[in-house]
């Protein structure tokens, strides 16, 4: 179980989807949540968190943007992250794994395909940092 995941989407009805879902699996212990990539932007410096979920298509900051910037972040570059879209393009898919991204879900999606994604994730992460 992770201790906390932010969930960014311009969707209510999705980010309560996603709520909902992590609860149910237990996936994490709290959940955070940003309706824009601006918002997230700010709630990513203020705490520490194990997972970033985010949306591609959003009205003030794209997704791939956030995605690039987390990257950027010393604070962040480590932080697992998985787009969720269901708009995106082929070219979207690809930019926004060559800028980080660790795992990409489709729209509409079910419980057990976040939580295997989910899980795959973190588990890369780990292996990752173990020497």
């Amino acid at each position: 179980m992770m201790e906390r995941v932010l969930i960014v989407d311009d969707s209510a009805a999705m980010r309560h989807f996603l709520r909902a879902s992590i609860e149910r699996l237990g996936l994490a212990r709290e959940i955070r949540e940003a309706s824009s990539g601006l918002e997230a932007m700010r709630v990513l410096p203020r705490e520490p968190l194990d997972l970033l979920l985010v949306d591609v298509n959003m009205p003030d900051i794209h997704g791939l943007e956030v995605i690039r910037w987390v990257r950027a972040s010393p604070a962040h570059a480590q932080l697992p992250v998985i787009v969720i879209s269901s708009e995106a393009s082929s070219k979207d898919r690809a930019r926004g794994l060559t800028l980080g991204a660790d795992a990409w879900l489709d729209k509409p999606f079910t419980d057990e395909q976040l939580d295997a994604t989910v899980r795959a994730v973190i588990e890369k992460r780990r292996g990752a940092k173990t020497p």
